[in-house]
């Protein structure tokens, strides 16, 4: 097994990529590494594949994959993942903000201080205090809620031990809380170093302010499938049961209340229309947690992408990479 995978997904980088590759390697020669770069074009629209292409016939250790349209950096590390065959797995952007200098260590954290991941932290950063503010208190609310204590969660430049890419499923926009999903498939050792923020050099930011409403929304389905995506009864169930309960208690104190105190119409009271509103509501969530513990069996194509070129990567019937 190579000791290295660097998985490195792209959109528009042309400018970026052959200086990237020049110095990952020259890192990579320096510390004697035996490893592979698999780029993932996430739909390019520019010269990006080309440059790609190019690379790939002048090293041997790259590799390339190309999506047919933009599915996101979701799907290009999780496509990423599938083909990665080294012993530990780098990520990082295209863009030269994440440095390969940072490489040796993150190895070194994963295979001898056996950590499961290690996420960077870019505790200096040469974004705008409009980013700056935002992503602070993002990763505040993030670990709190997730119980992962990371400074960056976000962070492009990370490294996982192979186990785990390979038992984990990114897609959506999930790729800001891949920790938070290893977590929840039993990876507890996650680490943090702190890492150098390289100024953007060419092209711009393919990240908007939608991020910032998304993410939260993201982080809330990645709560509620860690805990319920196997028994979505445990909670719909759960919380219609209890909605119920409240309104058939509502509904037998008003007929009593009926039977005892004649001189009152039941059907005149508030209290009437809220017994009947919770007795529907919870059958509704009754229902609708029976409905998902069906849906949870299913879904198992939901990761499949079009893929028009991967040259120097195919898979064997089996679902086995070869080369």
């Amino acid at each position: 097994m190579l000791q290295i995978s660097i998985v490195i997904p792209l959109f528009n980088e042309e400018e970026s990529l052959p200086e990237l590759t020049s110095w990952i390697q020259r890192v990579m020669k320096t510390n004697n590494f035996s490893y592979e770069v698999i780029f993932v074009d996430d739909g390019s629209s520019d010269n990006s594949w080309e440059v790609v292409k190019n690379l790939c016939s002048n090293y041997e250790e790259i590799k390339a994959i190309r999506f047919r349209r933009n599915y996101g950096k979701s799907a290009a590390l999780n496509e990423g993942f599938r083909y990665a065959m080294g012993d530990v797995v780098i990520t990082m952007d295209a863009d030269l903000q994440d440095s390969p200098e940072e490489i040796p260590v993150l190895y070194k954290m994963i295979k001898e201080d056996g950590f499961h991941i290690v996420s960077g932290w870019k505790k200096k950063r040469y974004d705008p205090i409009s980013k700056t503010i935002p992503t602070k208190l993002y990763n505040y609310v993030t670990s709190r809620m997730s119980g992962v204590h990371l400074h960056d969660m976000n962070c492009g430049l990370k490294a996982y031990q192979n186990e785990v890419v390979k038992n984990i499923e990114v897609y959506g926009q999930m790729h800001r809380y891949i920790p938070v999903i290893a977590k929840w498939a039993g990876f507890n050792k996650i680490g943090e170093k702190v890492v150098q923020h390289q100024a953007r050099k060419y092209g711009t930011t393919k990240f908007g302010l939608s991020r910032f409403i998304y993410g939260p929304l993201d982080l809330l389905s990645i709560m509620f499938v860690g805990k319920f995506g196997k028994r979505p009864m445990h909670l719909f169930g759960a919380i219609g049961t209890i909605c119920f309960i409240l309104g058939f208690a509502i509904a037998s104190y008003l007929s009593v209340a009926k039977v005892i105190f004649k001189e009152y119409e039941m059907t005149s009271r508030p209290l009437f229309y809220l017994g009947i509103l919770s007795m529907i509501i919870g059958v509704q969530l009754f229902v609708a947690g029976f409905l998902g513990e069906l849906i949870s069996r299913q879904g198992r194509e939901r990761n499949h992408y079009h893929i028009s070129e991967s040259p120097g990567l195919e898979m064997s019937e089996e679902g086995q990479h070869r080369t």
